[in-house]
């Protein structure tokens, strides 16, 4: 079975994205720092032939003028398990697009951990995770405190038991001023 790998990302659209950025750099430099991130993920990762790239995009008036899959809606689990199970059998890891250190071996690596474990996360240093991954079916999120420190901890508590979890490299994503003071000027931002 081939290999998916779901971007699932926001249009960037001046306004409607990473809202807590935005408070705190402005609208303008939030969009501009997804309109890098977007660019720079389907660089990386867009060519390589391990996997088949797959789009999940938000809003979805905007997916379907892309030729991507719309995310639909839900909280953010709900909608990242529809996009996960809208791609076609076989292995599936979904990223986020504003981890910028993230690289091609990096979701190589999360593949690699699917085939021993149901279920992979890339754990972020927030509390949250920059990448899922399934061998078979998306995992039910259940209820989550998403955009919290608890977000992992959450999902992890709502898979069942019987299914096995491994764990990719922690990366940061950027959420946040802070996230973005720190790891900008380090990445050309």
């Amino acid at each position: 079975m081939r290999r998916h790998l779901m971007l699932f990302a926001r249009v960037p659209l001046l306004g409607a994205g990473k809202s807590r950025l935005a408070r705190e750099i402005g609208a303008v430099a939030a969009l501009r720092f997804e309109r890098l991130m977007l660019a720079r993920s389907l660089r990386r990762l867009g060519r390589d032939r391990r996997w088949r790239l797959c789009l999940a995009l938000s809003p979805d008036r905007e997916a379907g003028r892309r030729g991507a899959m719309p995310q639909g809606r839900g909280d953010l689990g709900a909608r990242m398990r529809r996009a996960m199970a809208g791609c076609a059998p076989g292995p599936i890891v979904l990223v986020g697009t504003d981890i910028p250190g993230m690289t091609a071996a990096h979701v190589a690596a999360a593949f690699r951990l699917l085939g021993r474990f149901d279920f992979v996360f890339g754990p972020a240093r927030d509390g949250g995770f920059w990448l899922v991954g399934a061998r078979h079916r998306p995992p039910d999120f259940g209820e989550v405190r998403w955009s919290t420190r608890n977000a992992l901890a959450d999902v992890l508590a709502n898979l069942p038991r019987s299914r096995s979890v491994g764990f990719a490299a922690t990366l940061d994503d950027v959420d946040d001023g802070d996230a973005y003071r720190r790891l900008g000027p380090a990445r050309g931002f």
